[in-house]
């Protein structure tokens, strides 16, 4: 599956660092049961390669991706754990071409124009604005829509559930990622239904780039 046939399945994905390994599998289970079908485990823990097999397993209709990307070995541990996709805060030569070894789509991140047009010219098409706010958030995103109207983008840091349909209703943005689906006292207490019922709101939030 392309990424942006990825990211056109759900129009948020949670970014999720998980600290314990027993949290995994309810915290999918819950996201998953409230409509949110593309999950990101970011490689910020010990336990997040184990994290992202359990899942694969446990939630096999869930597109389960590795978040934090940073080298060619984090790559090649992020495919060999089962990830369906891949994210990265940046977008570095070494990055460009682990994509090309793994038949793992790779979602790059950038901040700037230069970096945008660097992406492109290496074959890319679907980016992260990352971190979205700190880069001009929504304002950022009509800027580049004129100039490179063949980038497509999932926006993410600093967005919440009350910014997160500014985001969604850009023609450029397919999704947006997002923490506060999954946040880190109710995972610590254990209330899975409130995680359920954060995802099925963002689930019904409605999108403008979805069909791009």
């Amino acid at each position: 599956m392309s990424i942006r046939a990825t990211l056109a399945l759900s129009p948020v994905i949670p970014v999720l660092t998980i600290e314990q390994l027993a949290h995994a599998l309810p915290i999918a289970r819950a996201l998953r049961a409230g409509g949110l079908r593309v999950l990101e485990v970011t490689l910020r823990s010990s336990v997040a390669l184990q994290a992202i097999e359990i899942m694969r397993q446990a939630v096999p209709d869930a597109v389960i991706g590795a978040g934090t990307l940073k080298c060619a070995q984090d790559f090649a541990n992020a495919a060999q754990a089962g990830a369906q996709f891949a994210v990265s805060p940046g977008l570095t030569p070494e990055l460009a071409e682990a994509a090309t070894q793994h038949a793992l789509p790779l979602l790059p991140g950038v901040m700037t124009p230069s970096e945008l047009m660097r992406g492109l010219a290496l074959g890319f098409d679907t980016f992260k604005l990352f971190p979205a706010q700190q880069a001009g958030g929504v304002a950022m995103l009509k800027a580049l829509a004129a100039p490179f109207p063949e980038a497509a983008f999932c926006p993410t840091g600093g967005i919440t559930r009350g910014s997160a349909p500014e985001f969604l209703a850009l023609a450029n943005v397919l999704c947006v990622g997002g923490s506060w689906i999954a946040p880190a006292d109710a995972i610590r207490a254990g209330h899975w239904q409130a995680l359920e019922d954060l995802a099925r709101d963002a689930a019904a939030l409605q999108r403008a780039g979805s069909s791009r």
